[in-house]
């Protein structure tokens, strides 16, 4: 069934189908019924992970991107995640990189995306996470509007957090998307150091104290990825292993991505040690997949790309067969 309707929505290009397909499941899921519904035909097998003290029900969640503004959270929980991160939220609303700036390469099973993080800013997807009645942890991730240069980025990310990090169960620095000129120079330590310093100074003024993660990119170099992994061990609480890559014409997911944010993930896993909690990501399609991504070291495991190709049963195939094998 799903063959038929991506055959109908790959005639669309790639972000009409995606807003397409996301009003679709913002209207079902105002109608309690065909949640209910959703939850019971995709209703997964558990497998229980705990870390940070959050009880996760699967290690299979949906990463950043696919619901930038924090709208699609009750729909993606019925499909059976277990966890989700919305974003990346920038401290004010911005549009993007012009169109056109997502696209699909089916003979790859791959996605390009040029989007340039266009949100409707913190203050709105803030109000969206406090008023949602979460049924599965919710992360967050943030990022900086395209205009804030990198002196002040550490103040942009941390005014970020301040307005959505209190509604989230944990938050994701990103300092590595691809699409933000210069981003990604942030995620060297003299700019990480500032960057995570400042964003732990602003939870420390919070009523608790939820995990913050960096986000990185699949195409460092041993001795920088080495450094980004110290630094990370000392002030972050986790890393998530990895954003899309610029081999290939800038932002390429989806199955080029895989062996290398493995390779990544492997060598981030050797470097902080046996406890350090990591997030795999890129190029999941399969249960093998994602179990590639926790033999490398990842505790949990996202997907994306994987999502448009093979559909909304995906989340809970995995988890089923993650917890069948």
């Amino acid at each position: 069934m799903y063959s038929l309707i991506r055959s109908l929505l790959f005639q669309l290009d790639a972000e009409s189908a995606h807003e397409f397909t996301a009003a679709q499941m913002a209207r079902l899921q105002e109608i309690p019924i065909a949640l209910s519904l959703i939850r019971r035909v995709c209703r997964p097998r558990r497998d229980f992970r705990q870390l940070w003290g959050i009880t996760f029900s699967t290690p299979i969640g949906i990463a950043a991107g696919f619901d930038k503004n924090a709208l699609l959270m009750p729909f993606l929980a019925a499909l059976g995640f277990g966890f989700l991160e919305v974003g990346t939220v920038t401290l004010h609303a911005q549009p993007g990189n012009p169109k056109p700036r997502l696209f699909r390469d089916p003979q790859q099973r791959a996605l390009i995306n040029r989007l340039g993080f266009n949100n409707d800013g913190a203050d709105a997807v803030a109000e969206r996470l406090q008023r949602f009645d979460r049924r599965v942890p919710v992360f967050v991730n943030i990022g900086k509007n395209r205009d804030v240069p990198l002196d002040d980025a550490p103040n942009a990310y941390a005014q970020c957090y301040l307005r959505v990090g209190r509604w989230a169960d944990g938050a994701v620095l990103n300092l590595s998307s691809p699409n933000t000129p210069g981003l990604r120079e942030l995620q060297r330590p003299e700019h990480l150091i500032k960057v995570l310093e400042l964003v732990r100074a602003m939870r420390e003024g919070m009523p608790f104290s939820r995990p913050i993660l960096v986000k990185i990119a699949p195409d460092l170099d041993s001795p920088l990825l080495s450094e980004i992994c110290d630094v990370c061990s000392r002030l972050a609480d986790g890393m998530v292993c990895t954003n899309t890559t610029i081999t290939s014409g800038g932002g390429l997911s989806g199955k080029p991505l895989f062996a290398r944010s493995t390779e990544i993930l492997r060598e981030v896993r050797a470097r902080v040690g046996p406890d350090y909690p990591l997030i795999g990501v890129g190029g999941v399609f399969s249960a093998a997949d994602a179990k590639a991504k926790l033999d490398a070291g990842a505790n949990l495991v996202q997907v994306y790309t994987g999502f448009i190709y093979e559909g909304p049963l995906l989340p809970s195939r995995l988890a089923r067969e993650l917890a069948n094998s």
